[in-house]
């Protein structure tokens, strides 16, 4: 039994239908998470600003 073990060809392991998204390039803007935040709260802060302003 051990020897029939031995025999064994080995395949090596792939990712098969595995989407590898680093490799993927996109043409847009690179943003980090950070400039997300500071844009968001601008963006808050306009619009409240915008709301409350006497015409």
């Amino acid at each position: 039994m051990a020897k029939d073990k031995d025999n064994k060809i080995s395949m090596p392991q792939t990712g098969a239908g595995l989407v590898r998204y680093f490799d993927e390039e996109s043409v847009g803007p690179k943003l980090s998470p950070e400039h997300v935040i500071v844009i968001t709260i601008i963006l808050a802060i306009f619009c409240f600003v915008l709301r409350y302003t006497a015409v």
